[in-house]
């Protein structure tokens, strides 16, 4: 019997989509560092990265969804980051801290379309 209780607040979906981000602060002509999400929620995401990024860092993520024209835009704490076994890579959770309400509902009906579509056990992940 499995007795593991999800803590999370949302639901993670998985998902494959491209996101951009920088540290924020930094200049918004900086170069961005690009990257495919593992994971999203109405709360954070998750991605690989070649880089460590510290947890105190906070970020700007830019969302390219699939179904729409622009990025989906939030700032994000790293809320943890570990080594993966590949490399120098590193898996990265990201929560969310400030996002649009119409951001959030973009995301929100993206993630519903996505569940829709899925089988049952194909969508949530606890990783």
């Amino acid at each position: 019997m499995d007795e593991t209780v999800e803590k999370r607040k949302f639901p993670r979906v998985r998902t494959h989509i491209p996101v951009k981000y920088r540290t924020l602060g930094s200049s918004e002509k900086m170069m961005r560092a690009s990257t495919i999400t593992r994971n999203l929620s109405e709360g954070g995401v998750r991605f690989n990265t070649g880089e460590f990024i510290s947890r105190a860092c906070r970020l700007v993520l830019e969302l390219d969804i699939p179904m729409f024209t622009k990025p989906v835009k939030a700032i994000s704490k790293v809320a943890w980051i570990r080594k993966t076994g590949a490399g120098d890579d590193y898996e990265v959770g990201n929560q969310f801290l400030e996002i649009s309400r119409k951001d959030k509902e973009l995301v929100s009906e993206y993630l519903k379309g996505l569940i829709l579509y899925n089988e049952p056990g194909d969508t949530a992940t606890t990783q």
